[in-house]
Formats: structure tokens, sequence, C-alpha cells
């Protein structure tokens, strides 16, 4: 372990990234208690530039733009968290079992894979939702259904290339059944790559609850930042921060989960390892 936090330590960038997630995380979860007002309460004059009397300023309605960009760190991480959590669960489950038994059962999973990894994955989102009440629980599933294909065939190979090492065939030879290799031996040996690709699938999803929420797809009780942003993108030029802080609050938080996800893949990647 002290290991594992040596080679994470090495990579400046995943360090700057963690500071960032880490301030995200703690607006996400302490800033409604810290600054609890209402995301849709018309809190004063329409319009008003940031670091006056509102911190953030307010948007065409006069709502609070900060009290919006809290309460929409808490959508983003949620939604982006649960969607990548799901996608990750049936892509490694399908994954493993297409790798594991191959044959015919490969076969077939791997069509259907193929089969959704043809359709564009942000138009199948949005059909998804457009088919479901927009809501939370429908952004997730939708996210989930299209993301999970990548991760199905990374651990497929992974099975691949484990199934056959001389671990695995011994447990078999001793009457393990399948279950327990998998889950004792092979899944174990999966988890670097599994959490690293997993991690870049939160960036992935938070990207795409936002765009869907920019479109008017997102659920309407709930503040988020694409939501924010699709709002006030009538009034760029003359009112440009209520576009430009949701903007860069997106930003930060993807950013910052890809520099973590790197050096999370640095520090677990035993090709990487040099300590």
């Amino acid at each position: 372990m002290m290991a594992f936090f040596l080679r994470f330590a090495r990579h400046r960038a995943a360090l700057a990234g963690l500071v960032v997630l880490t301030a995200i995380l703690l607006i996400a979860l302490v800033g409604p208690f810290v600054y609890p007002r209402d995301a849709y309460a018309l809190a004063g004059q329409p319009f008003r530039e940031p670091f006056g009397k509102y911190l953030l300023g307010t948007d065409s309605l006069g709502r609070d733009v900060a009290a919006g960009i809290v309460q929409g760190a808490r959508t983003s991480l949620m939604i982006g968290a649960l969607a990548a959590a799901v996608a990750t669960l049936l892509g490694t489950l399908l994954g493993g079992l297409a790798g594991y038994f191959g044959g015919r059962l490969d076969a077939l999973l791997m069509r259907l894979t193929e089969f959704f990894q043809t359709i564009p994955s942000f138009i199948f989102a949005i059909l998804l939702v457009a088919l479901m009440h927009p809501s939370v629980k429908s952004v997730v599933i939708a996210i989930s259904v299209v993301s999970w294909p990548p991760m199905a065939r990374l651990v497929r190979g992974e099975f691949l290339a484990l199934r056959n090492r001389e671990f695995v065939q011994a447990c078999i030879g001793m009457g393990m059944s399948d279950l327990q290799v998998i889950v004792v031996h092979v899944l174990p040996n999966c988890l670097s790559s599994i959490i690293v690709t997993g991690s870049l699938l939160v960036a992935t999803a938070i990207l795409t609850e936002s765009g869907l929420s920019f479109l008017g797809l997102g659920d309407p009780n709930v503040m988020s930042w694409g939501y924010m942003i699709g709002a006030s993108r009538d009034f760029l030029r003359h009112a440009w921060w209520l576009c430009a802080i949701p903007g860069i609050a997106i930003m930060l938080t993807v950013l910052s989960i890809n520099l973590v996800g790197d050096g999370l893949n640095d520090a677990l990647n035993p090709s990487l390892r040099r300590v």
C-alpha cells in the first residue's frame, strides 16, 4: 500500500487533480450546509455581476448562481458516480463471462457489445432519456447503457489473457468451481485496469449528463451545471459569466478526474512500476 502511494505521489499532475477533486467533493458534500440558499429561489435583481452582493452573481431570473454551482456539484458527481458504477458492473459481468467461458457465449456477448458500439453514444442517450420521463433515474440508466461496452471489451481481454495461465489451470485442476476461480483468482488480477477505466467513466458520465441537461433532458427538479449553461446561452454576450462559471466547473471536474485516473494508471500498472 505504501508503494502505491509513493508511485501515485510521483505524478504531480495527479496530485493537483486530487486536490481539485477533493475541493469539488467538499463543495458537493458540505456546500449545501454552508451555503443553504435554494438554487431555484429568486434571490434578487437579474444579471448581477459576480463578486458583488452575490458571490457569483445572479442569472436572468435573479437566481443565485453560487447556489446553483453548489447544488450542481452534488448532481453532477452523484449522477457521474452512479452511472459509472452501473456501467462498470455491467461491463465487468458481461466481459468477464465472455472472456472466461469463450465459445458461443463469447461470440454472442461480443456481437451484442459491437451492436451497442455502432450507435453514437450521445444520440442513443438522448433517445433513451426522451423515451423515459426526464429524471435523475432515467439519466443514470441512459448513461449506463451507453457506457458499458468499452469496459466489457477491456475485461474480456484481461480474462482471455488470464484464463490459460498456469495458476488458473491449477485451480481448475484442484476442483475449484468457475465462480471461485473468477472471484478469487481472475478478477483480482484485473482490478487495476477496471479501477482506472471506471474512474475515467465518471468523467465521461459527467460530460454526458451536462450535455443532456443543456438540451433540457435533465431532471427539471434538480439543478445541474449543464442546465445552467443551457438556460443562459441566450445571454452569453452581455452576461458571459452565466455560462462561463458552470462551464469552468465542468472543465475542472472532468480534468481533475482524468488526472487522477492517469495517476492511478501509473501507480497500478505493473509495467510502469519503478518501486
